[in-house]
């Protein structure tokens, strides 16, 4: 699926030399490669403050801490995501309220955001999935005309774009609060887990920073309670060279994607991904829906010939054990558990040659015209 050794030795030389100048240093926490990469990823988004933590999740967690929210005080956040978003809104005691998906870019619906707004409704926690910005535009629009905050979960998207108020802006800096994830696999990975929360707002800088750091601003003096979540300076050492490469990552995931398509746009029982009027996608994944039940067979028939593929994702949040009891019944979440039972995301990475994608994509119409 993703191909991490071979990006590693197209940039070893530099990775290895910001490995060795760290490890020379000393200075394994709060190391001044920290600082210098929250500053590059500052100017590349354009956003006042980036503030690094330990991981993704943290970076939710801390963007809600910093909110001032109370126990019960609901978020809306999507049905169809990895576990985290879900996740840290319910260790704060706040309650996840669900909302369905568009089918086609599987990003939360704004329409159904609004009709699940209650006078408990705090925030709205948008995930921009597979590489692609949810409706930002309509989203604000919601969150202005019921007072409520808005946190972007980006750990797919970093570097994409979306149309806001006459002009592109990056996934991200739109709302009050935009989270990431540097896992090794999304579009700029480092060599474990790190993450970052990033605003406009100093004073939501201030206090994620200080969440961050055990609730104090400085050592030994608690104004708040915190948590420990710093970004390694080993990790901030990769990012720093990794991140000059980004828009040239996601023009090569671009690449790919488009061979994809040329090959999958013809068969009736392939949707393949849509990208939104306005938007960038980054294709983080590229996240297929195979029609008529029939996504299991395809899955088993790339097996058998050596391709790989995942399930992104096979269980709608909403009906996981662990948040069935938030599920509301006033409204079905029918695209959420459609999805679910149709995805199937293809191999994708910066590495990956055109021609793979040709070779897989052949195999698959090959696979829909030998059991048509």
């Amino acid at each position: 699926m993703v191909d991490l050794k071979a990006q590693y030795l197209r940039l070893k030389n530099e990775v290895d030399a910001a490995l060795m100048q760290t490890v020379e240093s000393a200075q394994y926490i709060n190391g001044p490669q920290v600082q210098t990469f929250a500053d590059a990823l500052q100017s590349y988004l354009s956003v006042e403050t980036v503030v690094p933590c330990a991981n993704g999740t943290d970076a939710l967690q801390l963007a809600l801490m910093a909110l001032d929210l109370e126990p019960g005080d609901e978020v809306i956040t999507t049905a169809f995501s990895f576990v985290a978003s879900a996740e840290v809104i319910a260790l704060l005691g706040l309650t996840p309220v669900f909302a369905d998906i568009h089918p086609q870019t599987f990003n939360i619906d704004a329409k159904d955001v609004e009709r699940r707004i209650t006078s408990k409704t705090r925030v709205i926690l948008p995930v921009h999935l597979f590489g692609q910005p949810a409706e930002m535009e309509a989203i604000m629009e919601v969150a202005d005309r019921h007072g409520l905050y808005v946190i972007e979960d980006v750990a797919q998207s970093l570097g994409a774009t979306c149309f806001y108020k006459g002009a592109y802006q990056q996934a991200g800096t739109i709302g009050h609060i935009g989270c990431t994830s540097f896992f090794p696999t999304k579009n700029l990975g480092c060599f474990g887990d790190g993450g970052a929360c990033y605003t406009q707002d100093a004073a939501l800088a201030a206090r994620i920073k200080r969440m961050a750091a055990h609730g104090a601003d400085r050592p030994y003096h608690h104004k708040v309670v915190g948590i420990n979540s710093r970004l390694d300076t080993l990790q901030a050492a990769v990012l720093n060279v990794k991140l000059p490469w980004l828009d040239r990552f996601i023009s090569e995931r671009q690449r790919v994607a488009a061979v994809y398509d040329s090959h999958l746009k013809e068969v009736e029982q392939i949707a393949i991904p849509v990208v939104a009027e306005h938007t960038t996608h980054t294709y983080n994944q590229y996240t297929i829906c195979v029609k008529n039940g029939r996504r299991d067979e395809v899955m088993k028939a790339l097996e058998a010939m050596g391709i790989p593929s995942r399930i992104y994702y096979p269980v709608p949040l909403h009906r996981q054990p662990a948040f069935c009891h938030y599920a509301s019944a006033a409204w079905p979440l029918t695209n959420a558990e459609k999805a679910c039972s149709e995805v199937l995301s293809l191999p994708m990475h910066t590495e990956m040659k055109p021609g793979e994608a040709a070779y897989i994509g052949r195999a698959i119409v090959d696979l829909f015209e030998k059991n048509a």
